[in-house]
């Protein structure tokens, strides 16, 4: 498979993915806004700190609020990790490689597309749950049509490996936001609010009725396991990072457990440390500072398979981090 079109594939998936889970940031605040007695400005700056996008978003606005945020990461076009803007990376991405992809893929993205950008800012607002539930439906309907429509080959697997990584890591962040909303109120520790803002992150990861079966009582050691080191709940960080070991391995050729690049080496790493972690430790090391690492470490092992697999190119370019069909 030709480097472009592999990296093309890696990064459409990896971009639809980022579009759905700012969606479910954003609606894990509009959750809490409904279960909590007041919204907070820290609420929703907890959001925008979370994607690490809260510099720009000052420079543009002059107070957070719900508004200002759901603009800014759902339609501001000047934004990359806008919504709007990671959709539209992904139509170009999907629309250079529609030679390998099915039509029945390209239609889906195109549609997504079209109904991020014929949704007026608004009509939006009007009814936000319903909007980001369309935005979540929609990154599934793509998901479900590849791997239905598409052969479990090089491609199937380049555009899975994009996307877990991207789920894995958006997970981690996810995960983040209670430290960010709970930093300015250490006293809402173990109390009712508490509660509800651990629900809410179950919530927004479609995961509260799967670990309610599991654990029952909401607890936050329980959380933190569920959604970091769950072997079979599909959102969880360390399922995502077993399957995305197993494509990165079928791409190769190497045995699962080995290594033959920098890609690898840097998945098997993060891949046995999940496997002999313990969320009591993770917690009492400090959970921030764990997904601070965490999302490194992701890092790495995103700049290693750009090296393998997407990095021969012009002398003169040494931006290889950075997709080019968004520039």
């Amino acid at each position: 498979m030709l480097s472009r079109v592999a990296e093309s594939i890696y990064w459409m998936m990896r971009y639809i993915e980022r579009a759905e889970n700012m969606a479910r940031l954003i609606d894990v605040n509009l959750t809490l806004t409904l279960d909590l007695p007041e919204e907070t400005e820290s609420q929703w700056r907890a959001v925008v700190t979370t994607t690490g996008d809260i510099i720009a978003f000052d420079a543009v606005y002059p107070k957070v609020t719900s508004d200002a945020v759901i603009e800014f990461l759902v339609f501001d076009e000047e934004n990359p990790n806008s919504v709007y803007r990671c959709l539209r990376a992904a139509r170009e991405n999907a629309r250079s490689v529609r030679e390998v992809i099915s039509s029945e893929v390209w239609e889906q993205i195109n549609q997504f597309y079209l109904m991020i950008t014929n949704t007026r800012y608004r009509s939006a607002l009007d009814a936000p749950s319903e909007f980001f539930q369309q935005v979540r439906l929609s990154s599934h309907l793509i998901e479900g049509v590849i791997n239905a429509t598409m052969s479990h080959g090089e491609s199937w697997h380049f555009a899975r490996l994009g996307r877990l990584l991207e789920r894995g890591e958006q997970t981690a962040r996810l995960l983040d936001t209670k430290y960010f909303l709970l930093l300015p109120s250490p006293e809402y520790v173990g109390s009712t609010v508490d509660d509800i803002q651990w629900s809410a992150v179950l919530r927004s990861a479609s995961a509260f009725e799967m670990y309610r079966k599991r654990h029952g009582r909401v607890e936050p050691h329980r959380v933190v396991e569920f959604l970091l080191l769950n072997r079979l709940f599909p959102r969880s960080t360390h399922y995502c990072v077993i399957q995305a070991d197993e494509s990165l391995h079928q791409i190769s050729g190497a045995p699962v457990g080995s290594f033959h690049n920098a890609g690898e080496r840097e998945l098997g790493r993060l891949r046995g440390e999940f496997a002999f972690s313990e969320a009591s430790d993770i917690i009492k090391g400090g959970l921030h500072e764990y997904l601070d690492l965490l999302q490194t470490k992701f890092s790495r092992v995103g700049m290693g398979i750009q090296e393998t697999f997407f990095g021969l190119r012009p002398a003169a370019t040494d931006d290889t981090t950075t997709p080019a069909a968004d520039e």
